[in-house]
């Protein structure tokens, strides 16, 4: 979440004439993340949501996640949910940027998550994972691995303005994941960015998914292995085998993985890593002057793909 569009009174006037929300009594802009501008409306009916959608956000996917939202609702997952306009539609726009009023989700982002956090998460992942399976839409990973060399291009020529030798080192690792990548494992909708500020717990219980909008169809086990980088490791980037083993085991206990799956696991982290690495370098070089937002430094992703390098098998992540 961030701000890079303002939305004036007039704009926001004209958005809510669609709705029946009653009277706004506050609107104020949210500086977290870094996707998508997103402000806290609330009104004589509640609390809401407005995204305005920016950068990586394609117009033509917007039906898709908006779409999986509902569906992943109604089939028990709690997540926010599009508010639709009286005509029907959820898509608006607002300040020339496509737009949705979406439901307040109750809960915070633990900061610091501890191994039962990282169970819930394991376990509201496997049970999304299933929920999707007859998910009617597809979406194309439009950051699956073909899609880091292009997106390293952007960034290339500065890399090492960020970390001596980082050119280097991204170069030879896109060649390694080139040649490694797995093919053939289970997949279907994953959330594909399930970090610790997209997970809502109330009174440590999980309350809810949110931020649905690099969701696509891919390898489960890929979406797992983003969550043990995100969720999995120290302050000092070292990894906690503890959180790891938790936050496995309790996906395992809903969706058992594969033994080709617990076999490509590290393939998996080093990959995910990567293109965290790869956003957050792309980001921290060319985030806009003046924008509310702050970008998220790429050399943390950095160590992490560096511990996963020396990963022997899925046994080193916690997985028995």
């Amino acid at each position: 979440m961030a701000v890079y569009t303002e939305v004036g009174d007039a704009d926001l006037e004209e958005l809510l004439k669609e709705y029946d929300l009653g009277a706004i009594l506050s609107f104020k802009g949210i500086a977290e993340g870094v996707e998508n501008s997103n402000f806290l409306l609330r009104t004589e009916s509640g609390s809401f949501i407005l995204t305005l959608y920016e950068k990586r956000v394609a117009e033509a996917d917007l039906p898709f996640f908006l779409g999986l939202m509902e569906h992943l609702a109604e089939r028990g997952i709690s997540c926010p949910l599009p508010v639709r306009a009286r005509n029907g539609q959820a898509l608006r726009r607002v300040a020339g940027r496509p737009a949705a009023l979406i439901s307040f989700l109750e809960g915070v982002w633990v900061r610091r998550p501890r191994a039962a956090h990282c169970a819930a998460l394991g376990r509201a992942l496997a049970e999304m994972h299933e929920a999707g399976r007859d998910f009617p839409m597809h979406r194309a990973n439009a950051l699956a691995h073909d899609g880091w060399g292009p997106l390293f291009e952007m960034s290339r020529q500065r890399a090492d303005t960020v970390e001596p030798g980082l050119e280097a080192f991204v170069a030879a690792e896109l060649d390694y994941l080139r040649d490694a990548w797995p093919v053939g494992l289970p997949e279907g909708v994953i959330h594909a960015d399930l970090f610790p500020d997209n997970v809502f717990f109330l009174r440590d219980e999980l309350s809810g998914l949110i931020d649905f909008y690099f969701a696509c169809n891919d390898l489960f086990a890929y979406d797992l292995a983003i969550c043990l980088n995100a969720w999995c490791f120290e302050p000092d980037n070292s990894f906690n085998v503890t959180k790891g083993r938790a936050l496995t085991q309790a996906y395992e206990d809903v969706r058992p993985l594969g033994r080709d799956e617990r076999a490509a696991l590290p393939v998996l982290a080093r990959g995910a890593a990567l293109r965290f690495l790869l956003t957050r370098l792309y980001d921290w070089l060319t985030v806009p002057s003046g924008a509310l937002v702050t970008p998220k430094d790429p050399r943390e992703y950095l160590r992490k793909l560096r511990f996963h390098q020396r990963v022997a098998s899925a046994a080193d992540y916690g997985l028995h």
